[in-house]
């Protein structure tokens, strides 16, 4: 049976009458061409919805292209230049010009073109989902054999979704003052906050002071190899921002939920994730039923504590963007949305045109993440793979140019940050033998990298670059604001000699830059405060603000160097130094202060 053939059939199976006229408006049509005839000012307010498909008749959507092609030059469009664009054709015993002049004597007025051009586009829409639904009926019928069900549905929601049916609705210019009234309004909010977030909190300061909070519109991308931990500092933030709206709907604030779409991972895994977090109980001995007793009690005790978490989970594989995009739009019409997570991007589709190159695909994807952000107006987190070259390095720590797949998540994104932790590659490493000195190196190092993550921010639009020091409980898969406390052993001064031979001549003149800093009048000795925050520190330890430290290195570098190159160099040294054991960062108390110490040198 031909595809034709089924269609009648399913149509007469359905009721339906055999031939069915599309869906037009030849009236409208006509109105709309004579009123941009007529006025060619008009054309200005139906530019950004009328299309030459819009048009149902041959001729009249012959009549706008030739009249968008005039006007796009600057000329003028009315029935006598269309004459000598357009071959002459009997019309019911009109000539064509004498039906052009008929236009433009029905035209509709200009304060209704606009409003008349939306009723064409409707139109328009109607008889493109008319295609659409013919077209699934083909396809149901005559399925190719590895075609499956959900790859038919996504593929018809693609096309569904790409329809356009909100013509202008975001492509109308804002004025000045419209939006720097908004801007003010924000600045005014942080002003109030006292240097307190504005935005979405992660629950982990220090990450909070580099990223000034998790922004509206915002397209975060958290990236990291396989074992980093992406996954579970992605479910510890979200169930942060969950606690939070917790908190505040209890205090009767009206609050959205945290979404989170799950491709890889089930929701009873997440889950077991969180209510390990909270309850301490290893996760391991939870998946594995070793858990004892008493480590039960808590895991269900912690369960109950977490009821009413303000936090949706999505746990269906492949989805396309399209279709991610219509059921954060669903949860957020329903429930609410303050923010949405993605784990992760490589697992997403585009649309089938797309599927044949996978790098425009993720390009299709990592736009519509960010088109989705700033539709549903908040932050997008969406966890990213990294390329195998990094394992190919011997310095394993993540950066821009190992994003997977595709430049255009760099670009899409407002925030890129890479999760590492050099105790999980330490951990794969087989260790020296006893009694050798490389074996203490490694025990050296061991007891710097265990329970260390860093969080590296290799992009922020919004702020500098900037590496953070969490602690990371792998047993419960938690992130720390602080790693748990250990003392920090000076490097041997000949071991640190023999490191500082192989540094290239910025870090050395990082370091030269720290040291004579910590011998000015410059360098102050940690607060309490500090000391709390920052176990590494100690009371006659000298501190040096960032700034100044910075300033001896730009001499040191000498002149040709812009602001921003001598800040990242700076900070890539000062990385550098960190990982070597040599020199950290750490916070001062006031919002935005940071000084760089050196352990062996004090007061």
């Amino acid at each position: 049976m031909m595809a034709g053939e089924q269609r009648r059939t399913a149509r007469a199976a359905l009721g339906l009458p055999e031939e069915r006229v599309m869906p037009h408006n030849l009236e409208v049509e006509a109105a709309v061409l004579g009123s941009l005839l007529l006025n060619n000012d008009a054309y200005g307010k139906c530019a950004d919805i009328l299309t030459p498909e819009c048009f149902f008749e041959d001729l009249h959507r012959k009549i706008f292209e030739v009249t968008s092609a005039l006007l796009a030059q600057g000329k003028t469009a009315n029935a006598i230049t269309l004459k000598s664009f357009l071959a002459d054709v009997d019309l019911g015993g009109l000539t064509l010009g004498q039906y052009l002049f008929r236009l433009q004597s029905e035209a509709a007025l200009p304060s209704q073109a606009r409003e008349y051009a939306m009723i064409l586009n409707d139109l328009h829409v109607r008889r493109q989902m008319i295609s659409v639904a013919e077209d699934m009926l083909d396809v149901a019928y005559n399925a190719p054999p590895a075609a499956t069900s959900k790859s038919l549905v996504y593929a018809a929601v693609d096309r569904l979704v790409n329809l356009r049916a909100d013509p202008g609705e975001h492509s109308d210019f804002e004025a000045f003052d419209t939006a720097s009234d908004r801007a003010v309004i924000s600045a005014q909010e942080a002003y109030k906050a006292g240097g307190a977030l504005v935005g979405l909190s992660t629950g982990l300061p220090r990450l909070d002071d580099a990223l000034g909070g998790l922004q509206d519109t915002d397209l975060i991308i958290l990236a990291g190899r396989p074992g980093m931990g992406k996954t579970a500092l992605a479910t510890n933030i979200a169930f942060n921002v969950g606690r939070m709206l917790k908190g505040k709907r209890n205090a009767g604030e009206r609050t959205g939920v945290v979404g989170f779409n799950s491709l890889e991972m089930s929701s009873e895994q997440l889950t077991k994730r969180i209510i390990s977090e909270q309850s301490g109980v290893p996760l391991w001995k939870v998946r594995r039923g070793f858990a004892t007793e008493e480590e039960m009690e808590r895991f269900i005790l912690a369960q109950r504590e977490l009821r009413g978490l303000p936090l949706e989970i999505d746990q269906t594989g492949e989805l396309s963007i399209a279709a991610l995009r219509l059921r954060a739009k669903a949860l957020k019409k329903r429930k609410g949305l303050s923010l949405l997570i993605v784990d992760y991007l490589q697992l997403l589709k585009g649309s089938s045109r797309a599927n044949d190159n996978r790098v425009q695909e993720v390009t299709e994807i990592t736009t519509g993440l960010k088109a989705l952000a700033k539709e549903l107006e908040v932050p997008v987190i969406a966890l990213s793979q990294l390329s195998r070259k990094v394992e190919e390095r011997d310095d394993k720590r993540p950066m821009l140019a190992d994003l997977r797949e595709s430049g255009s998540i760099e670009q899409d994104a407002d925030i890129v940050m890479f999760v590492y932790r050099e105790e999980y590659y330490l951990r794969k490493m087989k260790a020296p033998p006893d009694g050798t000195e490389a074996r203490l190196n490694y025990e050296r190092a061991m007891q710097r990298a265990c329970g260390i993550a860093e969080v590296i921010v290799g992009k922020n639009r919004h702020g500098p670059e900037a590496s953070v020091v969490l602690g990371f409980d792998a047993d419960v898969t938690k992130f720390l604001n602080e790693p748990w406390e250990r003392e920090i052993e000076p490097l041997p001064e000949r071991e640190r000699k023999e490191k500082q031979k192989r540094f290239n001549p910025e870090v050395s003149a990082a370091l030269g830059a720290i040291r004579s800093a910590t011998s000015s009048q410059h360098a102050v000795n940690p607060s309490d405060w500090q000391r709390r925050e920052d176990r590494r520190l100690k009371k006659s330890t000298r501190l040096v603000p960032v700034e100044i430290a910075r300033s001896k290195f730009a001499d040191d570098l000498g002149p040709g160097f812009t602001e921003k190159q001598i800040e990242t160099k700076f900070s890539t040294a000062v990385l550098t130094l960190q990982r070597e054991g040599i020199a950290y960062w750490t916070r001062g108390e006031a919002e935005g202060e940071w000084y760089v110490f050196m352990p062996e040198l004090t007061g």
